[in-house]
């Protein structure tokens, strides 16, 4: 049945393989089990119920991926558009949690019919590569910045904006534990290095009285807090004040999922050998239909957006070449539901190297970024130094876009195809004037 199903002969794969990459690949991605709940807690989301739509967003996001796609990567909510979530769309704009997820499954069906009507080429083939980079390490920039405020390390200064805080506090020694514990086993090529690292952070938290070791709430019936909670009219409601703000939200929900996608299809599909001999990815659309049903899924449970996971070429590397993996990888996330409200008793300072530290892997992609043309490294840069220092991966998209289109245009080189291109600029600096206004 399952050679019939994934073709594990035809990808030169066995069971045994599959079901040791899967293994692998959950284990470098578990961390979201534990960071994503102190994210999205921090929008006033109870922490053990997120932690139990992350563990069922990711367990069927992934399973979707593996039966219909047949493709070894994995699927969880997605790192900075849960910082996005908090703190810019609930703590920033004042959105309550539970029409930000009306947001997210908005976005989720907008993809998806995005994909059925085959417009999202359109979209794809209209955004220059060089910006999926830069708003990939932007975001990087953005969780590590939100690590480095939540561990203590770096606070507010009214003279220079930031400053380095007290590194004596336990909450500071907490994290600088964590970093260092994540960091060398990283170094050391240990699989789940950021898991175990969160682990023996909170062990350090627990001793020095950041958290209680026995959390409240075990059962999983209390865990439906955040289950159907979305407020997917409140998203629709255009007449509190928010019309343009609520429009830019799904945007960013929808275009940084579509970014996240295609930058990581393009990587794991090339190191497992899956990509086709023109460099397309089969069976595309499969892929992001199990995207977006994965994100409208999340949604309802409640959980930001679910995106493919770029640690799913951990698995790749340990040989997982088929679907198989992704279901592996999905059932241990069902697995992990049960034990979901252990995730309360972690402390946030236990957490912080995590987001530290996965975005120091995020910056990766700027190498992809070609600094020596003025006309792709400004940009590029402005799309990166504004996404952490604006605390929005919005205004980075529309500084990026528009002085692409701008310096595009004054260069002459316009197209006849880069007419989205335009329309998209156009669009943002209609919202650079709307925000000036309001």
């Amino acid at each position: 049945m399952l050679e019939r199903i994934f073709g594990l002969k035809a990808q030169g794969t066995t069971i045994r393989t599959e079901v040791l990459a899967g293994v692998t690949t959950f284990m470098t991605m578990a961390y979201i089990v534990v960071v994503n709940p102190a994210i999205l807690g921090q929008a006033g989301m109870p922490v053990a119920a997120v932690a139990a739509a992350t563990c069922l967003a990711a367990g069927f996001g992934s399973i979707l991926m593996g039966l219909i796609a047949n493709y070894p990567i994995a699927l969880a909510p997605g790192m900075g558009l849960n910082a996005y979530f908090t703190f810019t769309v609930v703590k920033g704009m004042g959105v309550p949690w539970e029409t930000a997820l009306g947001c997210v499954f908005l976005s989720g069906v907008i993809f998806l019919i995005l994909t059925v009507a085959g417009i999202r080429q359109l979209i794809v083939g209209a955004i220059p590569r060089p910006l999926f980079s830069a708003v990939a390490a932007g975001v990087g920039l953005f969780i590590a910045f939100i690590g480095l405020k939540e561990a203590g390390i770096i606070v507010a200064d009214p003279a220079t904006t930031v400053a380095l805080g007290d590194l004596t506090t336990p909450t500071a020694i907490v994290a600088l534990v964590g970093l260092l514990a994540i960091a060398a086993l990283q170094a050391w090529r240990v699989k789940g290095a950021i898991l175990i690292g969160v682990l023996l952070a909170a062990a350090a938290g627990w001793a020095l009285g950041l958290g209680r070791l026995a959390p409240g709430g075990y059962s999983l019936e209390a865990l439906a807090a955040t289950a159907f909670k979305m407020d997917v009219a409140g998203a629709f409601d255009l007449k509190g004040g928010l019309g343009l703000a609520m429009v830019e939200i799904i945007f960013v929900f929808l275009f940084v999922d579509l970014f996240d996608n295609v930058g990581t299809l393009v990587a794991v599909t090339k190191k497992a050998g899956l990509v086709a001999p023109d460099g397309s990815i089969p069976r595309l659309n499969r892929i992001l239909l199990a995207d977006s049903a994965a994100t409208m899924v999340g949604a309802a449970a409640g959980t930001s957006t679910v995106v493919s996971y770029i640690e799913s070429a951990a698995g790749v590397a340990a040989g997982g070449r088929t679907g198989l993996t992704a279901v592996v990888v999905g059932l241990l996330f069902l697995a992990t539901l049960f034990f979901a409200p252990l995730v309360q008793a972690i402390p946030a300072a236990a957490t912080a190297p995590a987001l530290i530290l996965v975005g120091a892997m995020m910056i990766g992609s700027l190498a992809e970024i070609d600094w020596a043309d003025p006309s792709v490294a400004i940009p590029a840069f402005l799309t990166l130094i504004t996404i952490p220092l604006t605390f929005s991966i919005a205004n980075g998209l529309a500084f990026g876009i528009t002085s692409y289109a701008l310096l595009k245009l004054l260069k002459g080189q316009i197209r006849r195809s880069d007419w989205l291109l335009l329309v998209l600029a156009a669009l943002f600096i209609v919202r650079f004037i709307y925000l000036a206004k309001g």
